[in-house]
């Protein structure tokens, strides 16, 4: 009976951390970006911890086909920001790509640069996105709390040249990662 026990108390414990795991499941509201604020809403990004790192479910509709660059930017902002010279950057009040370890680099979800570096998201001829991608190098959900997610307007070579930032341009969509 005391074996018995102990198995339905390990069974329980192992159900109330499942549990805390789902529990854990964060929902990122996603927008399209504008130079006034937050647009049109075009689904949501749920990020949850998995075996091999961060999984990120996009459900995300509206967008343009194709390849688009993916980040975690460094403040829990889309806001429009203003530059010196007076220009307008769409959700620039996200700030840079998240890069707590300052490496200054872009080198993909792989590699040893910024710790922001996603997947490349591929948006089907319809508009949509259904799809999980893994961040390796993010171990909890729970360290994206404060930051944004960002959709980049072009695709992502995962490193500075030719272009900065993997070339992925303007941003595209934004949301804040509560």
């Amino acid at each position: 009976m005391r074996g018995h026990a102990l198995g339905l108390g390990f069974s329980i414990m192992a159900l109330l951390a499942a549990g805390a795991a789902r529990a854990e499941s964060i929902d990122v509201p996603m927008a399209l970006t504008t130079a006034t604020g937050p647009g049109a809403a075009i689904g949501s990004v749920t990020i949850h911890d998995g075996p091999s790192g961060v999984v990120l479910h996009l459900d995300l509709h509206g967008l343009p086909p194709g390849q688009h660059g993916f980040h975690a930017h460094a403040n829990p902002s889309c806001a429009p920001a203003t530059a010196a010279d007076g220009k307008v950057t769409p959700a620039g009040g996200a700030g840079g790509h998240l890069d707590p370890a300052k490496t200054g680099m872009h080198m993909g979800p792989e590699g040893a640069g910024h710790l922001g570096d996603l997947p490349v998201v591929t948006v089907a001829a319809d508009g949509t996105v259904k799809a999980d991608v893994i961040a390796p190098h993010i171990k909890m959900a729970a360290d994206l709390h404060g930051h944004a997610l960002m959709l980049h307007a072009g695709g992502d070579n995962y490193a500075d040249q030719p272009a900065p930032l993997g070339g992925g341009g303007a941003r595209l969509a934004c949301g804040v990662i509560p």
